[in-house]
């Protein structure tokens, strides 16, 4: 009971987290230029790239944001799908993205929310930080793929337990990419290409 009561305070600590960045008027989407620019460091063009995406596939994105990198997706595939635990930056997505007819967007926790589909592509950058149990999003990951699907993760480098936005601290689960390849293929999948970028290792697997 313990464990469950912390994981729900640190879950609650997320949301509360992204919320108030939404409050504090904080949306990646409308970035100056040169902030874009940085945050293409975890992810960019030759991570979208990684994803082959054309009008025919359904595409996943875990950790939607505001919609960041689905405002370049989604007008590249047939179906966008997004999933994010912050209501209120689901909120914000929803109106950066509301020009896509193609785009469904969803509030909820990726580890226990229930699909009732599977995606050609299944994509997260700057996500799998927040994850305890790694293992356990990449399975569901692979599950959640069709046949030949591909799924494209970037995983920051960093090895810091914590974020500090000087108001508050959030708490994150680093990773290293020797062992998250080790979990990718204990999905089952196969991979493709692992790269570096200055900040994040990339990878593309497919089922």
């Amino acid at each position: 009971m313990i464990n469950l009561k912390l994981k729900d305070f640190l879950k609650y600590d997320i949301i509360s987290h992204y919320d108030s960045l939404i409050d504090e008027g904080n949306d990646p989407v409308h970035d100056p230029e040169p902030l874009q620019d940085y945050m293409n460091k975890w992810d960019g063009a030759v991570f979208i790239e990684q994803m082959r995406l054309d009008k025919d596939k359904t595409v996943l994105e875990i950790g939607v944001g505001t919609g960041r990198l689905a405002v370049r997706t989604a007008p590249m595939c047939g179906e966008f799908y997004g999933v994010d635990i912050s209501p209120k930056t689901i909120g914000r997505a929803k109106e950066n993205l509301a020009g896509f007819p193609n785009v469904k967007l969803i509030c909820g926790d990726f580890l226990s929310y229930e699909f009732g589909r599977t995606f050609d592509v299944v994509y997260s950058s700057l996500t799998f930080m927040h994850i305890e149990d790694k293992q356990k999003a990449v399975n569901k990951a692979a599950g959640l793929l069709n046949d030949k699907g591909l799924f494209v993760l970037s995983i920051d480098k960093s090895d810091g337990e914590f974020i500090d936005f000087g108001s508050r601290r959030i708490r994150i689960y680093p990773d290293t990419a020797d062992a998250m390849a080790k979990r990718i293929k204990t999905a089952g999948l196969t991979i493709l290409n692992r790269y570096d970028t200055e900040f994040a290792t990339i990878f593309t697997a497919l089922k």
